[in-house]
């Protein structure tokens, strides 16, 4: 059980302290990754990025992911999708790309977005229930080519660890657990990060 995300990134942090002295691109997942992604940068001396992506939700079960989407439009279904409606499914993708759009278009101002390649990249999240955000994440980022490619979470149960493990060259999962639930089970305080807060953190160099 973490404190809160912070708990959690500091524990992060010192897994990964080997890292110190190269500059990493530390890229969040918004919006819980986010002030995780700020300390782990600000500890490891690196930048702070986010990565946009976007978990397609079940019908009538949003919180539960069949599938992901990309910034630039990339998809990738989950086997239970089969399960959704066409007209849902189609309805659910546009959603959440134009969900993404408009998160760029606020986060750019405040961070540009910084190119991952030829550097050590931690894509860092709270924590992965399928897997399919984070595996949309490192999908996206492996052509763009990073020198190494890490991802770095709170929880995951050990079915979605062994997918990550795949997609990186690194996963650093403080929590694997057969009982995984929700990610919201391995915090004490797992308050919702609003988008003031993103930018707030995106516009702060180690702080």
């Amino acid at each position: 059980m973490f404190r809160d995300r912070l708990d959690a990134a500091e524990r992060l942090a010192r897994r990964l302290e080997a890292l110190h002295g190269q500059h990493p691109l530390v890229l969040a997942i918004p919006r819980g990754g986010v002030p995780m992604g700020r300390l782990l940068a600000d500890e490891l001396e690196g930048d702070l990025d986010v990565v946009l992506v976007r978990k397609i939700g079940a019908p009538g079960n949003p919180e539960y992911a069949i599938g992901a989407v990309g910034e630039e439009g990339q998809v990738q279904l989950e086997e239970t999708a089969r399960h959704a409606g066409e007209a849902a499914l189609s309805r659910e993708i546009e959603t959440q790309r134009a969900l993404i759009a408009e998160r760029r278009r606020r986060y750019t101002p405040v961070r540009a977005p910084l190119d991952p390649r030829g550097r050590v990249v931690v894509v860092v999240d709270d924590g992965s229930a399928t897997g399919a955000t984070m595996a949309m994440a490192l999908a996206c980022l492996r052509p763009r080519g990073p020198a190494r490619l890490i991802a770095a979470i709170g929880a995951a149960p050990p079915d979605t660890l062994a997918r990550l493990e795949a997609l990186a060259d690194e996963v650093v999962c403080l929590t694997c657990s057969p009982t995984f639930a929700a990610v919201g089970q391995f915090f004490a305080d797992f308050g919702q990060v609003d988008d003031d807060e993103v930018m707030r953190l995106l516009g702060t160099e180690h702080g």
